[in-house]
């Protein structure tokens, strides 16, 4: 059992813990609201632009000519998947179910007899994936001195992502990132990138009245790398704003934690010392009698 000074430097500890996650709670809440505002402005942004892209692409017949970034190698076997994580710990099972997600995708696509190979945004994922694929990747973009994602941010980590492309270090590229929910639902989404993906059904909905000038090859090439820019800058604030809520709520129920910890823990120092004030009164009682 535990002595009264052992109990009391742990209610103290516990104590100093729960004012840090506290804090932190409340720095997560502050930092939320903007991180929310930003994300939920980029997403209609981002998916017109994504929406623009496949009804031109979905118009023109892929050829040779075509951009490469619509076009891709004309081949399905070697894919890179981007997995975009935090610099920072403490928000609970974010950056593992972005992990695990990326995972299960290398490990379908393996059996499937693809190669894989990872492009690494964050510092949180690496040691997971280094140590599942030790081999496999093939990139990082370090964002520790980043304080907030901008766009220069995304514009940097696509241009290394379409070099490898240009240099057809991969054929298909996939982005792996969290889409803010609330801060309690934050979910782990894939988006294939590289080459531009055109769901079924567009050609039919494109209206054949609408013409483009100049044509849409021309606008595809400067629309292309554009929409990767846009894709992973979209991705980067969706993280943010998933970051700050899952922290929030960890901290929250760190903080609950704590409080419990520290009731137990006086009810237990209370009664070990009720116990040792019971002992001493015996004690004095019967050296009492004995006299």
């Amino acid at each position: 059992m535990a002595s009264l000074k052992e109990l009391k430097g742990r209610i103290s500890s516990v104590k100093s813990t729960q004012k840090i996650t506290k804090a932190k709670q409340m720095v997560a809440a502050a930092k939320l609201r903007k991180a929310q505002a930003a994300a939920e402005a980029a997403r209609p942004y981002g998916q017109r632009l994504e929406a623009v892209v496949a009804s031109l692409a979905s118009k023109i017949t892929v050829s040779t000519s075509s951009p490469k970034l619509l076009a891709g190698t004309g081949a399905d076997q070697v894919h890179l998947l981007i997995v975009a994580n935090s610099d920072r710990g403490l928000c609970g099972a974010f950056n593992a179910n972005i992990v695990k997600a990326a995972v299960q995708k290398a490990r379908e696509l393996i059996a499937a007899g693809k190669t894989v190979k990872f492009f690494l945004v964050g510092r949180k994922g690496r040691a997971v994936i280094a140590r599942t694929f030790p081999n496999a990747i093939v990139g990082q973009f370090d964002t520790t001195a980043v304080k907030e994602p901008g766009f220069a941010i995304a514009q940097n980590i696509s241009a290394e992502v379409t070099a490898l492309f240009e240099r057809g270090e991969f054929d298909v590229a996939h982005l792996f990132y969290s889409t803010f929910k609330s801060a309690l639902a934050q979910i782990p989404t894939e988006q294939q990138i590289i080459p531009v993906a055109i769901p079924a059904g567009d050609a039919a909905a494109v209206s054949a009245a609408v013409e483009y000038e100049p044509g849409e090859e021309e606008i595809l090439a400067d629309l292309l790398p554009r929409n990767v820019s846009v894709q992973i800058f979209k991705a980067l604030l969706e993280n943010l704003a998933s970051e700050q809520g899952a922290s929030m709520t960890a901290m929250d129920n760190a903080t609950r934690n704590a409080g419990d910890l520290i009731n137990r823990l006086t009810i237990e120092y209370n009664r070990s010392r009720q116990a040792a004030i019971t002992t001493e009164l015996v004690e004095i009682i019967s050296g009492a009698e004995a006299l």
